[in-house]
């Protein structure tokens, strides 16, 4: 996989790997960004239930991460 390209996604990496498939390094080409791309394996793909957790792990990792830092002046 590494060095090819899904859609505008161009994979770099392979992060890891278990049993809902394995995760690789990839440059969004067209954000210019770094992402992780899971790939789904054919027996998770097709399984609605599988998939469904899948979908709701997608929904939690796509939320904007918040970070709050408190700054002091020193003096």
């Amino acid at each position: 996989m590494i060095g090819k390209t899904l859609s505008h996604f161009k994979i770099t990496a392979k992060l890891g790997e278990g049993g809902m498939g394995e995760v690789y390094r990839a440059e969004d080409t067209k954000l210019g960004r770094e992402v992780a791309i899971k790939v789904l394996p054919e027996a998770v793909a097709s399984d609605p239930e599988r998939l469904a957790c899948f979908a709701r792990e997608a929904k939690v990792l796509a939320r904007p991460n918040k970070c709050l830092a408190l700054v002091r002046a020193s003096g």
